[in-house]
């Protein structure tokens, strides 16, 4: 498991190299019992349950106030869909404002934090609204969403469980009068895109790479560890808005 944390956390781009510079170079004697490569390949998938587990322990405080976006995740080319066996099965195309994909779609949502309190990963064809109830089953407060998660139905069903939904409307929608504190807030959500960016760019998240359903799974959860054990730091300029949060 640290081994593969560590990784993303090295931010290299190519596992095996990592392995042979680090694991069988630098670090040979906090690993004198490391195995070759191939054999390391091998036995990954082995941690899985128990790193998913510590990525559970390691969930962010419940705050009462939440940012929700979505980021697709594609195992290969749009073009290769046809010929791609490694998901076949369990990816699907969907389509994001980048346009259409085939993969899956991993939902987090962050609090005020940034520290990451739920996620979800679903096929690539579910619809951001229809992650949300089931990601924020034991969220109360106020969560903050693009557009992609607009809509009266969802926003009455979260509400009757305490968790009160805000999001931009489109310009032929009247928007709803709302206080100084939540158009703070609601302007600060861009915040979340710019997490899971950190995470994709820097954790060399990589699904087209893996030809093993199970190893890539591993180095998702461990992508996640890698940013949950440092979180970007939160950075609030106007201490009157700090106050009010955590009031």
């Amino acid at each position: 498991m640290t081994i593969v944390v560590m990784y993303h956390r090295c931010r290299f781009r190519d596992f095996k190299t990592f392995y042979r510079a680090y694991v069988h170079g630098l670090w040979r004697r906090a690993f004198p019992h490391a195995p070759c490569y191939e054999r390391f390949i091998t036995l990954q998938g082995r941690i899985l349950v128990p790193l998913t587990m510590f990525l559970s322990s390691r969930m962010g405080q419940k705050t009462g106030i939440y940012y929700v976006d979505s980021t697709s995740l594609p195992v290969c080319h749009n073009k290769r869909i046809s010929r791609h066996k490694v998901f076949a099965g369990l990816a699907a195309r969907g389509k994001t404002s980048m346009g259409w994909f085939f993969g899956f779609k991993l939902h987090i949502v962050f609090n005020h934090l940034r520290e990451i309190v739920a996620l979800k990963l679903t096929r690539g064809n579910v619809h951001d609204a229809g992650a949300l109830p089931e990601l924020s089953r034991d969220l109360a407060g106020k969560i903050f969403g693009d557009k992609g998660y607009l809509g009266k139905k969802l926003a009455d069903e979260l509400l009757r469980r305490g968790l009160a939904l805000m999001t931009r409307v489109r310009k032929n929608m009247k928007a709803l009068p709302i206080t100084l504190l939540d158009k703070a807030l609601l302007n600060g959500r861009n915040i979340a895109e710019t997490i899971i960016g950190n995470i994709k760019e820097f954790s060399s998240l990589n699904l087209p790479r893996h030809r093993s359903v199970t190893n890539a799974f591993v180095h998702l959860i461990a992508a996640l560890v890698n940013y949950q054990l440092k979180p970007i730091t939160t950075k609030i300029q106007n201490p009157c808005l700090f106050k009010l949060i955590n009031s």
